[in-house]
């Protein structure tokens, strides 16, 4: 049993308190800030979201406000995806990229003005990178870390309980869209959103203050629906094919190499970060892929702390970067970076904790 030294350096979110009452068992450390990832019962908290609905503490999502004048000239700045059409009120994925087409965060941006911005971001410090992205071209805009800490109610009944809290307008959102509201005071913005394929939304609360306040709220909504705490779940987002930033990318891996090709727009402006290389990628073509990975392995896995090698014909073709046991498929499973002449039903070598593993590559998502 390990414990964690307390530090300055190593924040609470707003809804510490409130998970360790509901029961924490684990935490991970992301954004200089503690996740809660586990309550004692990993399969029921799997099973509580693929069924029904659960709240998770996701304050780590730590909200990067881009703020002034040239906020939007920033934000299109560090983002290789077209921002032109995107409007107050709507979100949308970004492959941030530094200026070798390297992918160094995969944040949700959300326009809340024409003036102000948030980057809702994975966990590296982008604060710093965005400020100085934007001194660098002596833009008018202010950079911050915003007071702003989500909360996540992800599953399929997910819908119906946040509309008992803040009433049925919030089925008709958008993917990636959200408005500002309150509830009881608390100053909050609703988006349908979070790191799952069930379904749900992030509650975004604009005051670090009422954490508990507002975790009460949703807990109490919730009770009808069986709510109950979970994490963002990696059985479940494995299953999903849902990228990892840090977990399933290295210091080399671009946008293309990660299925996220598609949040890339080639005719964004020559001064947009990284666009230049992220061509040359393109028409030159991506060295590696990302394909699923199905184990030959019987007994159940638990999430690795390093990438393994995957062989192929004796010889190394790629890195194994996760793998779960699959409670829905009833396998291990886990996502292979390999070399793109490697094809989906390629039959391969995985160099597992000392173990020699056989395992067949597929196209994702698995479920």
């Amino acid at each position: 049993m390990y414990g964690i030294t307390p530090s300055a350096r190593l924040r609470p979110s707003p809804f510490f308190d409130a998970t360790v009452a509901e029961g924490v068992t684990s935490f991970t450390t992301y954004n200089n800030m503690l996740m809660p990832t586990g309550y004692g019962d990993p399969e029921g908290e799997y099973w509580r979201l693929i069924n029904g609905v659960s709240m998770w503490d996701v304050a780590v999502e730590r909200q990067i406000e881009l703020r002034g004048p040239d906020a939007g000239r920033l934000a299109q700045v560090l983002s290789p995806r077209d921002l032109t059409k995107c409007v107050e009120g709507q979100g949308k994925y970004v492959a941030l990229c530094n200026h070798a087409g390297t992918l160094i965060n995969d944040p949700i941006l959300l326009k809340l003005a024409e003036d102000r911005y948030w980057l809702s971001i994975a966990d590296s410090n982008i604060l710093f990178w965005a400020r100085a992205i934007a001194a660098e071209r002596g833009l008018d805009v202010a950079v911050t870390e915003a007071d702003v800490s989500p909360l996540a109610v992800q599953g399929p009944k997910a819908e119906d309980v946040v509309a008992s809290l803040f009433g049925d307008w919030v089925r008709t959102l958008k993917y990636f869209w959200f408005a500002e509201t309150e509830i009881d005071g608390i100053p909050v913005a609703v988006a349908r959103s979070g790191w799952s394929k069930q379904g749900g939304f992030e509650i975004y609360l604009m005051d670090g203050t009422k954490g508990a306040g507002l975790w009460n709220r949703v807990k109490e909504a919730g009770a009808p629906f069986d709510i109950g705490p979970g994490n963002p779940n990696a059985c479940e987002r494995i299953e999903s094919g849902l990228l990892s930033w840090g977990g399933d990318t290295d210091d080399a891996t671009n946008p293309y190499e990660v299925r996220l090709g598609a949040f890339v727009d080639l005719d964004v402006p020559d001064d947009v970060v990284g666009i230049k290389a992220l061509r040359a990628i393109k028409a030159e073509g991506p060295r590696r892929h990302q394909l699923g990975a199905v184990l030959d392995d019987e007994k159940p896995t638990a999430l690795p702390f390093r990438w393994f090698d995957i062989a192929a014909d004796g010889e190394k073709i790629g890195d194994l970067t996760n793998c779960v046991w699959s409670y829905r498929l009833k396998q291990n499973i886990g996502f292979a970076l390999v070399s793109t002449q490697i094809k989906p039903g390629t039959e391969v070598t995985i160099h597992k904790e000392g173990r020699a593993v056989q395992a067949m590559l597929r196209e994702l998502p698995f479920i």
